[in-house]
């Protein structure tokens, strides 16, 4: 699973790129977000992404400067921009940049970009790998550093699949050691380090992307969006959409209605 970081310092533009956008269905998983390059470079320093998108026009460090801080770090970006400036094209591709996305965004556009730098960053892995491959013949060892063991990659996947078939239904963790029989630590464990985050975090974050396609689709009731993704409690849902969203169910119909509205007149 590839992990995404999104770098973009308006708040609701970037919440409805992590949680909006189905990234499990492009084998992708967003493990961090920053609102300018200097939170950013501590987000891919920590994080270590295989992805990220980035705005141009940031505060404090803009987003080309962030990539030309970091070109030679192994991860793809994704530029997001309002701008179609040629300079700013320019600069992008010095820095490696593997697209240039204009706003506003569409899905499609994101699914062609992310596969483009997925490409790139298996040729990325593969030139790292060579780097490192005679000093690793020095040390053999049956399972290379970089490389992933297929069946403990395989578990997570299927952990994946099974909060897809799931959600809508109480998910508690003693579930999968009894329907995967392995440990709860093991699974924690695997599942951590191949998202970058955790099972219970990562199963809340794809309960409210299916909740804002619910939105998306017209339903306006908490009390069925809650029991339609998984929530138990409509009250409960309601903070953690707050939570994920900055802003509640209503605001976000509203910001919808908007966007549609303007879309129309524009």
């Amino acid at each position: 699973m590839y992990r995404v970081v999104i770098v973009e310092d308006e708040d609701m533009i970037r919440r409805r790129l992590v949680y909006a956008i189905p990234w499990a269905e492009m084998d992708c998983c967003v493990v961090g977000e920053a609102r300018n390059g200097l939170e950013g470079i501590e987000e891919i320093r920590d994080k270590q992404p295989d992805i990220v998108f980035v705005d141009i026009n940031m505060p404090v460090m803009d987003g080309l400067q962030m990539l030309e801080r970091t070109h030679d770090w192994p991860f793809s970006a994704i530029i997001l921009t309002g701008y179609s400036d040629f300079e700013y094209a320019r600069r992008a591709i010095d820095c490696g940049v593997r697209a240039y996305l204009l706003k506003p965004l569409s899905i499609e556009e994101i699914r062609e970009a992310v596969s483009t730098a997925k490409q790139d960053r298996r040729a990325k892995e593969v030139y790292y790998s060579s780097l490192k491959q005679d000093d690793e013949l020095m040390n053999a060892s049956p399972l290379r550093e970089y490389e992933k063991n297929p069946v403990e990659a395989a578990i997570v996947r299927d952990m994946i699949t099974y909060i897809q078939e799931h959600y809508a239904e109480k998910i508690l963790m003693q579930d999968l050691v009894k329907f995967f029989h392995y440990s709860e630590t093991f699974l924690n464990r695997r599942f951590k380090e191949a998202t970058g985050i955790t099972f219970n975090e990562y199963l809340n974050r794809f309960r409210i992307q299916q909740s804002l396609a619910l939105i998306r689709q017209g339903e306006n009731r908490p009390g069925t969006l809650a029991m339609r993704c998984g929530f138990g409690d409509y009250k409960y849902f309601g903070s953690v959409f707050h939570k994920y969203m900055g802003c509640s169910v209503k605001d976000y119909q509203k910001l919808l209605e908007r966007d549609k509205n303007s879309a129309q007149n524009g």
